[in-house]
């Protein structure tokens, strides 16, 4: 019997395999509002067979955008078109999540069609971050969080929390990847601070520490939570993977249930070996190391290599993004693949393939 197909137990949650579609910005929301495209984007990943369907990045302020066509979650407005989406995923067999996130020095940006890259000035609106250093030559200088303006931005994630329970989510993670907010504060590269928050592997992980535990008080004790860290900045000098184990020893008994395990995104410059799987060697050392569940995500797009994750013990699930873009019923397909019968939509099941 294969592994990949085999349900994990998070809590009072079951996933029905290690399949989970990962958090991919659509650039299509006014508002912060989601519409019909993300109830069809994320529904036909239900459909196709993952057992958990995570939303883009929810921005818990306006200000936390990455562009103007984020997602968002810092108003209770945005809340009943959520559920209309975590209401279908749920009917499909599947569980919703939603990613929390503040984008830091990297919001106020136009979407990929547009051309990236900071929105013209009438567009724009300030930035924040832990040092007012711009992530580059391009970008403004973002502002310096005091203490007070930081206490603001965790008591955001408090309550996009509360929201995503309203809106019927059982899965939250909080991004602290990619060298936004919470990731700009974890690193030495972006956090030059000299008070509480900044200077030593203490002070630089309290925001994040302190995030989760907001969130988790508003947040059911059944229900799990998950961290997404960059594991390492690929740049001396910068977060690393010593890092992300230390910090993720200290989430364990904060409530925080699973690290999905990226990298990278911080400096524009950071030279990444990106190719199949690698960044799975993050995710197999966090959970040997920290002893917490993890999630391998990057380049993997072959059933083989996701089972082969999971049976060796290098990451608890796998997260797919861009091939679950070119193929919504991936692993439907990969079920097939490793000769293991799972059961299609009704809808479907005259195309199911057989022998």
């Amino acid at each position: 019997m294969n592994v990949l197909f085999s349900p994990l137990h998070l809590r009072e949650v079951t996933l029905k395999n290690r399949l989970v579609v990962s958090p991919m910005c659509q650039y299509s929301s006014v508002d912060g509002f989601a519409n019909d495209w993300h109830l069809v984007h994320l529904g036909s990943r239900a459909v196709g067979g993952a057992a958990l369907v995570f939303t883009e990045a929810a921005a818990v302020t306006p200000e936390g955008r990455i562009s103007p066509a984020d997602l968002g979650i810092w108003s209770d407005e945005h809340v009943p078109f959520l559920s209309r989406i975590t209401e279908f995923v749920q009917e499909q067999g599947a569980h919703a999540g939603i990613q929390l996130a503040h984008a830091g020095r990297k919001a106020s940006t136009a979407a990929p069609w547009l051309g990236g890259g900071p929105l013209p000035e009438e567009d724009a609106w300030p930035t924040i971050a832990p040092s007012p250093v711009p992530f580059n030559d391009t970008y403004p200088v973002p502002e310096m969080l005091s203490e007070e303006a930081i206490a603001m931005v965790v008591a955001s994630f408090g309550q996009s929390a509360r929201r995503a329970l309203e809106a019927g989510f059982e899965v939250i993670e909080l991004h602290a990847a990619h060298g936004y907010l919470l990731h700009e504060f974890l690193s030495p590269l972006t956090n030059l601070r000299a008070d509480r928050y900044g200077g030593s592997f203490e002070n630089r992980t309290r925001l994040v520490r302190e995030v989760v535990a907001e969130t988790r008080r508003h947040w059911p004790e059944n229900l799990p939570l998950f961290v997404r860290l960059s594991a390492t900045d690929w740049m001396p000098g910068g977060w690393d993977l010593a890092s992300s184990i230390a910090l993720a020893q200290q989430l364990k008994p904060l409530g925080v249930d699973l690290i999905d395990c990226s990298s990278g995104g911080l400096v524009p410059n950071a030279r990444i070996p990106a190719g199949p799987g690698y960044q799975v060697e993050f995710a197999a050392r966090i959970r040997q190391e920290a002893g917490m569940l993890t999630g391998a995500v990057g380049l993997i797009t072959e059933p083989a290599q996701a089972e082969t994750i999971v049976r060796t013990g290098q990451a608890d699930v796998v997260l797919l993004a861009r091939e679950l873009l070119r193929q919504p019923y991936w692993p439907l397909h990969a079920a097939h693949a490793l000769h293991h019968d799972v059961a299609w939509p009704p809808q479907y099941e005259r195309a199911k393939p057989h022998g």
